[in-house]
């Protein structure tokens, strides 16, 4: 077991493990470190804890000290900063006329580096205007070209449920989404319905899926044939996943057929087997996976 702490650097930013030294620190605080990127101010997310050592990346970086006055008023110059060389780094790209769109920019904390993150449709020749940012800030540039979903992260908004974005407010990490889940859980298929502002499958899809999946392994399929507590035979309707409950077609009489309601423990059948992910049986899943491919869009995970 280590002792380490958890830094977050950016609001809803992947968690990082530092080692918190001789220091007590708790959740709330803020401290100074060494990244990769060079110094900087991090919030942390989570107090001196005990970890398994395979959870954690080696060489763990030590903390350098607690943050003071003086590092907080340098980071909020440094975010006062910031939108200033916004606006020059939107300026001087219409100077040179570059399709691409700027989503934010970024100051280290020891102002050693400026970084612009920004999409684009296809790979940029950004060279004369590095050199042209760099003339002005006087320091070393990072142009950095992120996906669809990491600018949604950063900008932030409202999804179709009325809440803030899970990405912007409390997702880490991106998870991986598939249309399998939302078949999983009888949703509509229909692209407008599952995806998320970003453009793809919502991260929320991820949330209830495995509570689907083991509630979908307990009820027969539509068409399967049961056998009722109450001695009938019919077939299955329709099924109410979140009640367990059962709509089936049983003949009462000798023509006569009827739809009755049953829970699921009223009736015999043969149990489903927990679906392989790896094998697409469904013709209509399998020919919106190959339009994904076809477009080059096979992961929707993408970062």
């Amino acid at each position: 077991m280590i002792t380490v702490i958890g830094v977050r650097f950016r609001r809803a930013g992947k968690v990082y493990y530092f080692s918190p030294g001789k220091l007590e620190v708790k959740a709330g605080q803020h401290v100074i470190v060494e990244t990769a990127r060079g110094t900087e101010y991090g919030h942390v997310v989570m107090g001196n804890r005990e970890v398994d050592d395979s959870k954690v990346i080696q060489p763990l970086k030590s903390v350098l000290r607690m943050a003071t006055p003086e590092d907080e008023a340098t980071e909020k110059a440094n975010r006062q900063k910031e939108k200033e060389a916004f606006k020059i780094c939107l300026e001087k790209i219409r100077k040179h006329e570059l399709q691409m769109k700027l989503i934010d920019a970024e100051y280290t904390f020891d102002n050693n580096k400026v970084l612009f993150y920004f999409t684009a449709d296809g790979r940029i020749d950004f060279r004369e205007l590095v050199k042209d940012l760099a003339s002005v800030f006087k320091t070393r540039i990072e142009l950095r070209q992120i996906g669809v979903r990491d600018e949604t992260k950063i900008m932030g908004g409202v999804g179709i449920c009325g809440r803030a974005l899970c990405c912007h407010s409390y997702l880490s990490e991106f998870i991986p989404v598939s249309i399998k889940m939302a078949k999983e859980q009888n949703l509509s298929l229909n692209p407008s319905k599952i995806s998320g502002v970003c453009g793809r499958l919502m991260c929320c899809l991820k949330n209830e899926e495995e509570t689907y999946e083991v509630l979908n392994s307990k009820l027969p399929g539509i068409g399967d044939y049961v056998t009722t507590d109450d001695g009938l035979k019919g077939e299955v309707h329709s099924v109410s996943v979140l009640r367990q409950l059962v709509k089936v077609v049983v003949t009462v009489g000798k023509d006569e057929k009827e739809i009755r309601e049953y829970r699921v423990d009223q009736l015999k059948f043969r149990p489903k087997r927990r679906k392989d992910k790896s094998n697409v049986k469904d013709a209509e899943l399998k020919a919106l996976e190959d339009l994904e491919k076809r477009e080059g869009k096979s992961k929707l995970n993408d970062k």
